[in-house]
């Protein structure tokens, strides 16, 4: 079950209050991956944010593992941004549950919720300049 609390822990969600994620909540699918499946796969399509609930995922780019992700974390978000291929491929690495979010109901949340909307970019912005800095080092 994915509710306020477990997304409230998702850097992507903060300065939303408890009333917002409810009405956004709607909007998500909730998957789940085996050991070895693969979630995103670099260079395919991909047109959602995961939120790893629950198990681990290696990212990996050209066959080199480049990072692991855990509970809290999420993968897929650069396609959300430039709706481009994916970038890496996100391999669970035993039982994977994750909350996704789409592109369409992003675009949905624009509309609705624009306050919302707006601390979600803002939030994605300084985790993708957080990512970056981390690998500048």
């Amino acid at each position: 079950m994915i509710d306020v609390a477990s997304l409230q822990k998702y850097s992507l969600f903060g300065g939303l209050l408890p009333e917002e994620i409810e009405r956004i909540l709607p909007l998500m699918e909730r998957a789940t991956f085996a050991a070895g499946e693969t979630a995103i796969r670099e260079g395919e399509p991909n047109d959602r944010i995961h939120f790893i609930l629950e198990g681990r995922a290696a990212v990996s780019r050209r066959g080199t593992r480049l990072v692991e992700l855990g509970e809290g974390e999420i993968f897929g978000e650069m396609e959300l941004l430039d709706v481009m291929p994916s970038a890496a491929t996100v391999t669970a690495l035993g039982e994977l549950s994750v909350a996704t979010i789409s592109n369409r109901a992003i675009h949905d949340i624009f509309h609705q919720e624009g306050r919302a909307f707006a601390l979600i970019m803002m939030n994605l912005a300084r985790d993708l300049s957080r990512r970056l800095r981390r690998m500048d080092c």
